[in-house]
């Protein structure tokens, strides 16, 4: 389904977000973390390494879409310390501070415009929000004030694949009680979520590219929902 199309919400139970540049723009981020990189990196350039590290833990996951395999979130380590020659414990190390904690302070200047009006009308319509992303996202989540009934990770370990893989979605609907068709999964990446939720059977919305001060995204989807649904249509 494309950005564009009517959605009909009479039949959606439950709305699925991807996080990174789904919920929140990833350009502008980026700015900012690229001058903090640059600006630690500056005053300590006998650890440029450590960039390089950062560099080839996303290409090497990059490269392996779909992936499948037991223990995801050790191998996508293993994969970067193998393929650079990198102590395991090194990659861990520079990857979970500039990855996955240094930048969560950046997060809610980040957020789309809209995305919070949209959380809160979904669930004044009874409709139950999932967090479905590649990278773990529940301190992601916390960081923009945003707030999901279940969050699922591609590294969880009763998922264990990578987009476009489906299991993700499918274990979702599952854990809900609910069929795909009864679900809309939202992300940024055709290639990656609009592949996953076609496999899984589910209506798709992909995030339109718009400047962030002009996104209207979730404000559109968001007079849709309360025009189709003048009440609540779920208990």
């Amino acid at each position: 389904m494309s950005s564009t199309a009517k959605v009909d919400w009479e039949k959606v139970r439950a709305v699925i977000f991807d996080v990174d540049g789904t919920l929140y723009t990833q350009s502008r981020l980026r700015s900012k973390m690229l001058f903090d990189l640059l600006g630690y990196y500056a005053l300590r350039p006998w650890r440029l390494q450590e960039m390089r590290i950062l560099q080839r833990f996303r290409a090497e996951r990059e490269k392996r879409p779909g992936q499948a395999i037991p223990d995801l979130e050790n191998a996508q380590y293993t994969w970067c310390a193998d393929g650079g020659g990198y102590p395991l414990e090194k990659v861990k190390r520079v990857v979970d501070y500039w990855m996955f904690n240094h930048p969560n302070k950046y997060l809610i200047s980040c957020v789309y415009p809209g995305a919070h009006s949209f959380f809160t009308t979904l669930r004044q319509r009874g409709i139950t929000i999932g967090i479905y992303s590649d990278y773990p996202a529940q301190e992601k989540l916390a960081a923009m004030d945003l707030a999901a009934d279940i969050v699922v990770s591609s590294t969880d370990p009763h998922i264990n694949h990578l987009k476009p893989a489906p299991q993700g979605l499918l274990y979702l609907t599952a854990q809900l009680g609910l069929s795909p068709s009864e679900c809309l999964f939202i992300g940024d990446r055709p290639e990656l979520d609009g592949v996953c939720a076609e496999r899984a059977g589910m209506p798709c919305l992909i995030v339109d590219k718009q400047p962030y001060d002009q996104f209207t995204f979730y404000k559109q989807l968001e007079n849709q929902l309360v025009a189709t649904l003048t009440t609540p249509a779920h208990g």
